[in-house]
């Protein structure tokens, strides 16, 4: 509506211009010279007053502008007082005043309530500029985390600590790195997080500082106690017998001395007694064996690996025991030429432990079929799943099967998950399961 009232003034000016100039122009042909005297000066006041109603509009305009540029949205612009014809401008600045306030005030509270997070948080964040590394945020859990009051650029991160400079300048957006920080004399373990975003022509990198030490101290300590319950389970079960064995022979032999007439059986059963013992003394150094030989990994040997050529080669070992025991292997290999970055070796070993697990899952199904499979996902990671149509793993046990010793078998060593969940560390990957007690058992090794 102002803005019509402010064409209207301006068509009402110029039509005004336009008469008086025809009636100029008429009186100066008709030869009317007194009325062209009379015109003329109203003439030159209607461009007067046309320029200056130009020129308070164009001024309005410039001050306006000005509290627009240098954001000085509490300025009013007295409609009162103003002439008539600028009161429709300066009613529309202060309206668009008074919105630019209210959106300023929201991008206030907006950043006021993300500061307060960003301070509260317990993670450390550190944002810089990436082609200047000039400091754009960092909060007060940042600063305690490193014990660093100030940083100017990203730059004077190094001196204070280059390894970890190296790795925030290194790390990919998007990508996740354990670090470690000497803080009060003791190491800790935290996780480096990185993203990017764009703020007009500038690009910038923010570092998520996350503090995992009591979380990987907590994951061990269950760890622990996980293993040094199987372990004592297991050497109890040991131990036990051979105890009260120890003592049966102990009995045995002062029942000998005391009636030296029965010392033939007396000696036989000391003999098998003792070869009880032996054997099972045996038993629980192999135990122990078995325990190091958790520890002999530490290096994969890595080169490019086609699977097919891999799973031929573990279907040859294991074709013997599958023919035996009537299982049907089947291999599904969308790609023939699938390759993958890996230990062929170490992996071939977990195939084999993982096949030896689904042969033995299947062996009272009718009709036991195992499955192996390789497949790339859209993100780029490889997974190979060996399945079964086995008994299924109860779920109460699902979270034990990868420990140490744990096994639902009687004559297992509860080692061979535990080992294959190792090489796939080696790997920078992952192991997971998925079953269902009575319909069979997924393992997926994804790289």
């Amino acid at each position: 509506m102002r803005s019509k009232r402010f064409g209207w003034n301006i068509f009402i000016r110029a039509l005004l211009v336009f008469s008086t100039l025809f009636l100029a122009s008429l009186s100066l042909v008709k030869e009317w010279y007194l009325l062209e005297v009379i015109v003329i000066p109203v003439i030159i006041f209607q461009f007067y007053d046309y320029y200056n109603y130009h020129k308070k509009a164009q001024s309005e305009i410039e001050q306006f502008v000005e509290s627009v540029h240098y954001r000085d949205f509490s300025r009013y612009f007295d409609v009162k007082r103003a002439p008539s014809e600028l009161q429709p401008f300066r009613t529309s600045f202060n309206e668009i005043n008074s919105t630019f306030k209210v959106i300023s005030k929201e991008k206030e509270t907006q950043y006021l309530h993300l500061k307060t997070i960003l301070e509260i948080v317990d993670t450390g964040i550190l944002s810089y500029e990436i082609e200047t590394g000039e400091i754009l945020w960092m909060n007060e859990s940042f600063k305690n985390l490193l014990q660093i009051p100030y940083l100017k650029t990203i730059r004077s991160l190094e001196k204070r600590n280059p390894a970890l400079y190296a790795e925030v300048i290194d790390l990919e957006p998007g990508s996740n790195v354990v670090s470690s920080i000497a803080k009060d004399n003791s190491n800790y373990k935290i996780l480096l997080s990185a993203t990017t975003f764009q703020n007009e022509e500038k690009k910038y990198k923010l570092i998520a500082f996350q503090n995992i030490n009591e979380a990987l101290d907590e994951t061990e300590s269950q760890a622990w106690q996980k293993l040094l319950s199987v372990m004592t389970h297991e050497i109890m079960n040991s131990v036990a017998p051979i105890s009260s064995l120890a003592e049966t022979l102990k009995n045995r032999i002062q029942e000998t001395v005391a009636q030296p007439d029965n010392s033939t059986e007396a000696l036989n059963d000391i003999e098998m007694g003792i070869s009880t013992i032996k054997k099972r003394s045996e038993g629980l150094l192999k135990f122990t064996e078995t325990y190091r030989s958790l520890s002999k990994i530490t290096k994969a040997n890595m080169t490019k690996v086609m699977l097919i050529d891999l799973f031929e080669h573990v279907q040859q070992l294991m074709q013997p025991t599958l023919e035996k025991k009537k299982i049907n292997l089947e291999i599904v290999l969308r790609d023939p030429f699938l390759t993958l970055e890996a230990d062929s070796s170490l992996i071939e070993q977990v195939l084999i432990n993982l096949l030896l697990n689904a042969i033995d899952a299947v062996k009272d199904v009718e009709q036991p079929k195992v499955t192996i499979s390789a497949d790339t996902a859209i993100n780029g990671k490889t997974t190979i799943k060996i399945s079964d149509n086995g008994v299924g793993i109860k779920q109460e046990i699902l979270d034990k099967i990868f420990i140490p010793f744990f096994s639902t078998k009687k004559t297992g060593s509860g080692i061979g998950l535990s080992l294959c969940k190792q090489v796939m560390m080696l790997h920078k990957g992952n192991i997971q399961v998925q079953s269902i007690d009575g319909e069979g058992t997924v393992f997926s090794l994804i790289f």
